[in-house]
């Protein structure tokens, strides 16, 4: 193995499922863990046997499958390391070993405190205690297991010197793997790369056996310590999937991952996960937990590549390295996503439409940006189905003779409905009306008829949420029939339904009047209809 290569040790199925409320069955612990085989983690922490006979059973099984011939799609050729946690005592060792032992590479982890702090006052032990008890169970361990791993819980706050004796004593008892956790999250990067560097060069027989660096998130530094720990020599990093543990969570795999493979040339490490995969798993395991992934959750959050600024969509669209650091397919994601919203720019938007198949230029596009930027105050998120509606209005044909300027109703249990309507007609000038109908749609098509004085027949009316939510674009259609002429129809969007129904109604006038010759001979200066306004 090369002496670049970092092991990836995944501890979701352990640490992990520690987290407050993350339990998960043994049959998705399972489905867990042929995920992480495929994904390519070289050492999966099934769980802590002895905790409960469920825990055990579901690391039998993980150790049985998972842990017996390569999983399918699995790039290495050999099936992981399946670990089993034990606390230093024979009954944990023992279970541990139960749960592993189906393995073809089984491994025993066992730990105990070395920090002055939780020597007085968890264990009220000794240092001389505390060094023999982890020899004892150390050899014991290695009597059942060739690959056992050691943990000086809290090496962090723990004294260095004594941290090297302790390690080096339980390195002649046959600990395969030192792992260094900064249990509580408390070091620095600094402090905890020092660490790492003193204890491979302090501790006799560290340089023959494996280094592992295991950091908590407490002040958001896990990867940043893990990464510091890595550089300094340590050759494994024990992380989990969306970063889930106990507290605030571990060094999550994919940032790790992700930071290696980016930083290639800076780190100048390598490891065997499949990257592409990252996504997916990621999804799995908040299903698994019921522990959603953040948006802005670095490398799988939902806007990990998604831009709104317009700044920014104007540099991706001309070349995405201005502003992304990896593809999204390398880690799983589908593509880059131009989220529009109100701090988008119009090449975006133009660029999205011309996408969805609805090209727009000129005074047009001027005039449908100007609506998506209104109804972008209004929403949170502008989705696909708003702007196919936006542009829809705009690539209508119908002149826009009259038009809504003002809507205001008054609808409920008490009391009638009202409508108060203000057009603008075909001469610019303003003309309002109020009106008292059944409903609010019914009071302000009352007050619309009583302006624009054109009798018509409605014979249809529908309107539909475009998207989902309470901040819906809702589009309206109409069909109406005047005298003898074949039906009209028009619509529109707005996020008030009855503003939709509104602009809607006004459009299918303006198609019947469209349709009159002595309507289109008198206002010759009539522009193209927009009803979404």
């Amino acid at each position: 193995m090369s002496s670049s290569y970092v092991r990836i040790f995944d501890t979701s199925l352990r640490d992990g499922e520690q987290a407050p409320g993350a339990s998960m069955t043994s049959a998705e612990k399972l489905e867990v863990a042929r995920s992480l085989a495929r994904l390519g983690v070289d050492v999966i922490e099934a769980g802590f046997p002895a905790a409960s006979p469920d825990d055990l059973a579901a690391v039998q099984s993980i150790a049985a499958e998972v842990g017996r011939v390569p999983v399918e799609g699995r790039l290495q050729s050999d099936p992981p390391i399946i670990c089993g946690l034990a606390r230093c005592t024979r009954s944990d060792i023992d279970a541990a070993w139960q749960g592993v032992r189906g393995a073809k590479h089984p491994r025993i982890h066992t730990f105990l405190a070395t920090s002055d702090l939780h020597l007085k006052h968890k264990l009220r032990m000794s240092r001389e205690e505390m060094t023999a008890k982890a020899v004892e169970m150390v050899a014991y361990a290695r009597t059942l297991c060739k690959d056992v791993e050691f943990s000086p819980e809290d090496a962090g706050r723990s004294d260095p010197e004594f941290l090297h004796q302790v390690l080096a004593a339980v390195i002649k008892a046959g600990a395969t793997t030192l792992n260094i956790p900064d249990t509580v999250g408390y070091t620095m990067p600094d402090e905890f790369g020092a660490l790492i560097a003193g204890i491979i060069r302090h501790t006799p027989g560290a340089k023959d056996v494996i280094i592992s660096v295991h950091c908590h998130d407490d002040l958001g530094l896990a990867v940043a310590n893990s990464l510091a720990g890595l550089r300094a020599g340590a050759r494994q990093a024990e992380v989990t999937v969306n970063g889930i543990g106990e507290r605030a969570g571990n060094a999550s795999l994919e940032e790790v991952v992700m930071a290696i493979r980016t930083r290639g040339a800076k780190i100048g490490l390598q490891t065997g996960v499949d990257t592409t995969q990252l996504c997916r798993i990621s999804k799995l395991v908040s299903r698994s937990t019921g522990y959603p992934v953040p948006p802005n959750k670095a490398v799988v959050g939902a806007n990990a590549f998604a831009h709104e600024s317009g700044i920014h969509q104007d540099g991706m669209i001309k070349n995405a390295l201005t502003y992304e650091i990896m593809r999204p397919q390398d880690v799983g994601a589908t593509h880059t996503t131009l989220v529009l919203g109100k701090h988008s720019g119009r090449a975006a938007f133009s660029k999205r439409l011309t996408e969805l198949g609805y090209p727009l230029e000129g005074d047009a596009l001027l005039k449908a940006f100007n609506e998506f930027k209104k109804l972008a105050d209004r929403k949170k998120s502008v989705l696909d189905a708003d702007l196919i509606a936006l542009a829809s209005d705009e690539r209508a044909t119908v002149p826009e003779l009259w038009a809504l300027e003002h809507l205001q109703v008054m609808c409920g249990t008490a009391g009638l409905p009202t409508a108060s309507v203000r057009l603008r007609d075909p001469d610019g000038k303003i003309r309002s009306h109020a009106a008292i109908g059944t409903g609010p749609v019914d009071a302000t098509y009352k007050a619309i008829n009583a302006i624009v004085d054109l009798p018509v027949e409605l014979l249809e009316f529908g309107i539909n949420a475009v998207t989902e939510g309470v901040d819906a674009l809702a589009e309206a259609t109409v069909r109406v029939r005047h005298e003898e002429q074949r039906s009209a129809h028009g619509h529109g969007a707005d996020t008030d339904i009855v503003v939709a129904a509104a602009k809607a109604y006004i459009a299918s006038l303006n198609h019947v009047l469209s349709r009159q010759s002595t309507g289109r001979a008198q206002h010759p200066q009539s522009v193209p209809t927009e009803v979404s306004r």
